[in-house]
């Protein structure tokens, strides 16, 4: 038995309880009919469209980040942190208090949504319960997340930002930047000419986390013979040269938390083959000494998008816990690498539309 195998059978009924509480409405929300109310609708679950998730418009976001906000009693703070081409807001839903910063962005592809739908759940857990887990959590670390860092590109359902200007090296002319290439740390905010990806680094900057995670999504891959599991989720941390080995350590630790936590839920995880240019958001953070981890859903059929939601969910709560309890200190970094490479691609007519590309 690996080291990564191991670790991921001992600690599975500790995944189990909170998977079957993690949804719940908050306990302490019934000190009045007004505040149950409030929390019900925050904790509404989006409804399924056709078996798949159904996602929210920008405009339902806004209002779902207001809901839980409102319900929360403080505990959630939302604003604004910077405006897209289009004037759309981007936003920034913090909770807790504690010392350790821990940082996740949503959607910077405009056509890899479920991240999102996610990055909702665990703000209704962390921030509306009053249970042990989410007031540990709450006490010992500070969560925020970008969600939806790129609302112009969910609105037209493509990938890039909005920028008919555009001549990007990264990107398509005429229609906008790859914002997941601008992350550069050598570029300053002010100089990066992909809107977004200069408000997530401002972000970065001000909020200062000992922890980066980024939620995309992917195409359908499997594992190569005798395996043939469908690949659900892969995973990577930084791999360009210059980043410190601490931040490297860092980011494995990281990176087995993660796939422990999907692994858990019944994914199928592997490393996801990504490359060293520093302007992705993965080699960005790491050089700039984060703990940088690079998460992608893969685009499974409809009726499979709500388990895809769920344990990225799951993954996110996971990894606050473990930032709060010092978890994360105790893990081998060298377990990341046992993690398997991802296998090639499924063709193309057995996928879905939610096909994020590479990143």
């Amino acid at each position: 038995m690996t080291r990564l195998s191991a670790r991921t059978g001992a600690v599975g009924l500790a995944a189990l309880a909170l998977a079957a509480g993690g949804l719940a409405a908050p306990a302490d929300a019934t000190s009045s009919a007004a505040a149950q109310v409030a929390v019900q609708q925050a904790v509404a679950a989006p409804q399924a469209q056709r078996g798949g998730v159904r996602l929210h418009t920008n405009a339902e976001l806004a209002h779902a980040l207001k809901q839980i906000a409102r319900a929360s009693r403080g505990r959630v703070a939302v604003r604004s942190v910077g405006t897209s081409n289009e004037g759309r807001p981007i936003w920034f839903a913090t909770l807790g208090t504690g010392p350790k910063r821990v940082m996740y962005v949503t959607q910077q592809h405009g056509d890899e949504p479920l991240g999102t739908e996610s990055a909702l759940h665990a703000l209704r857990r962390l921030g509306l319960a009053d249970d042990p887990v989410a007031r540990a959590v709450r006490s010992k670390v500070t969560l925020g997340i970008v969600v939806r860092a790129n609302p112009d590109g969910h609105e037209h359902q493509w990938r890039y930002n909005y920028d008919p200007d555009a001549e990007p090296e990264y990107g398509e002319p005429g229609k906008g930047y790859d914002i997941n290439r601008y992350h550069d740390p050598a570029v300053a905010p002010d100089d990066i000419p992909a809107t977004e990806a200069a408000v997530i680094r401002r972000t970065h900057a001000a909020f200062r986390p000992s922890i980066m995670v980024d939620y995309h999504m992917q195409g359908r891959y499997a594992f190569p013979p005798p395996d043939g599991r469908e690949i659900t989720t892969s995973i990577m941390w930084p791999n360009h040269p210059a980043v410190s080995a601490d931040a490297l350590r860092r980011s494995k630790q990281v990176g087995v938390r993660v796939h422990d936590a999907f692994t858990r839920a019944g994914a199928v995880v592997s490393q996801y083959p990504g490359g060293t240019y520093q302007g992705i958001a993965r080699n960005a953070y790491g050089l700039l000494g984060s703990a940088s981890l690079l998460v992608e859903l893969s685009a499974l059929p409809p009726e499979r998008e709500h388990f895809q939601v769920h344990t990225a969910y799951l993954s996110m709560v996971d990894l606050a816990r473990a930032a709060a309890s010092g978890a994360l200190d105790r893990i081998d970094p060298a377990a990341a690498d046992e993690i398997p490479p991802r296998g090639p691609a499924i063709p193309r007519d057995a996928s879905t539309a939610r096909d994020g590309g590479a990143h």
